[in-house]
């Protein structure tokens, strides 16, 4: 009874990891542009929110937040970007599953803060000190 294992059995080839971490690459590019384009729109429509708080200051916690819940849910400015984000979310998800944890979260992370800074320009945002 011999045990005689190869090493390709054991461990993958780096090109298969390379080829399968490579298709996985719009995933992650999906994912930042979903999250990283839509973080300086979703913070433009919530500006008026701190209104709604002030004016529901002396409300119970449930008729604040109600009143709040409502602010945001009845404003498209709000609902379409927060749904795609939403759907980057999923995106991100799914490429949790079938990549390395420790490729997916500093490359997505980073490239959403790039694409966060794009879309800040875009629509002038200003990048003071707030």
């Amino acid at each position: 009874m011999s045990h005689t294992t190869t090493s390709d059995s054991v461990q993958p080839s780096l090109l298969s990891i390379a080829l399968a971490w490579l298709g996985d690459v719009p995933g992650l590019i999906a994912v930042a542009l979903c999250w990283g384009f839509t973080n300086p729109f979703i913070k433009r429509a919530t500006s008026g929110l701190a209104a709604v708080s002030a004016r529901h200051a002396a409300s119970p916690w449930l008729v604040r937040t109600a009143a709040e819940t409502w602010f945001l849910l009845s404003s498209w400015r709000f609902v379409l970007p927060f749904a795609i984000n939403l759907s980057g979310s999923a995106v991100y998800y799914y490429t949790l599953g079938r990549s390395r944890l420790s490729l997916v979260v500093p490359i997505t992370s980073s490239l959403t803060l790039a694409f966060t800074a794009v879309a800040g320009a875009i629509i002038g945002e200003d990048f003071g000190s707030s």
